[in-house]
């Protein structure tokens, strides 16, 4: 127990910033099974950002974060208790490396969540059997519904700095309806052809709606391209606009099209319509979580090159979404 209330202990190897975006609708489904829970958040084989720039989001999530701890790296450890001093009534272990597991077997704990080895180390197991999920979130899911023998929610409100939202709406003031466009991903070969996108959102100009084109630090060089064809687009972020902000921005949007890419995800915890453009990487493991989502896959066509998604089929998809929003 802390504080007299049930105490979880979340382990992770690290967390880098694309990993602590993909694993909120987790923190958003964990605080909703355990609403008074105190959780601790362990990194034990490196940093995590929910102790630096995602620190702005865990605050109701997260009660203590412990980060680059040295646990779960070697077999010394299995004759020592780590976290001495310390119980957990729940412990969720995140990864699936059967050492590891046994090591955060140590920590004093009423309960042990873990998918290693088919569940073989897990005190409980999820209601659906021991299939281990295609995604990392899926699996991440399945630990809270093995613990909680419920479903895991993770469409709970993500809770934001209230100036994060005022900073939001003077960005993207109330009164137009605003489509948003992420035409960047980690790797070229992940992207939908930009002149698709700059079409698809001149269309939406024309048809009175304001294009808001989401850049991150790989894509500046395309804003005064984009600029020079959508006169009025709209480029809300800047170098200093970390992603509790984005992720504010995003909720003023009617709904967005993204690459498979940490902006896709960061739109999808909005929880906003998104249309997810996938081809090389898949779906099944990387597609974000948000309550409405459209994955358009370039294998429907042909094959695994982006530029195999006509654009009609996505324009078709974001005209079906803004009349039957639904």
């Amino acid at each position: 127990m802390a504080d007299g209330r049930f105490s979880i202990l979340v382990y992770v190897g690290l967390d880098l910033v694309g990993d602590g975006v993909m694993k909120l609708p987790f923190l958003r489904a964990l605080r909703a099974a355990w609403p008074e829970a105190h959780i601790t958040w362990l990194a034990g084989q490196g940093k995590t950002v929910f102790a630096g720039v995602l620190a702005p989001l865990t605050d109701h999530y997260l009660d203590d974060v412990i980060e680059d701890a040295k646990i779960g790296l070697a077999w010394p450890e299995l004759l020592t208790r780590p976290l001495r001093g310390r119980r957990f009534d729940l412990i969720l272990d995140t990864q699936r490396r059967l050492l590891t597991t046994l090591i955060l077997r140590r920590i004093r704990h009423r309960t042990f969540i873990s998918g290693a080895g088919g569940w073989l180390l897990s005190d409980r197991r999820p209601p659906g059997g021991r299939g281990k999920p295609p995604s990392m979130i899926g699996q991440m899911l399945a630990l809270v519904e093995a613990a909680s023998s419920r479903p895991a929610d993770p469409h709970s409100a993500l809770r934001l700095d209230p100036a994060n939202d005022a900073e939001a709406e003077r960005r993207l003031p109330a009164g137009p309806v605003y489509i948003g466009f992420a035409p960047g991903a980690g790797g070229r070969h992940k992207c939908w052809p930009l002149d698709n996108f700059i079409a698809l959102a001149m269309r939406q100009g024309k048809a009175g709606r304001v294009p808001v084109m989401f850049l991150g630090p790989q894509e500046q060089s395309w804003e005064s391209e984009i600029r020079d064809a959508l006169p009025d687009a709209v480029f809300p972020l800047d170098a200093r606009t970390a992603p509790p902000l984005t992720i504010a921005l995003a909720r003023r949007l009617t709904c967005a099209v993204a690459n498979d890419s940490g902006a896709g995800h960061m739109l999808a915890a909005g929880e906003i319509p998104l249309i997810s453009l996938f081809g090389p990487t898949s779906p099944e493991k990387f597609a974000p979580v948000t309550r409405t989502l459209t994955v358009i896959r370039a294998q429907t066509f042909g094959g695994e090159m982006m530029s195999l998604i006509p654009l009609s089929a996505v324009a078709d998809c974001l005209d079906g979404i803004l009349t039957h929003p639904g």
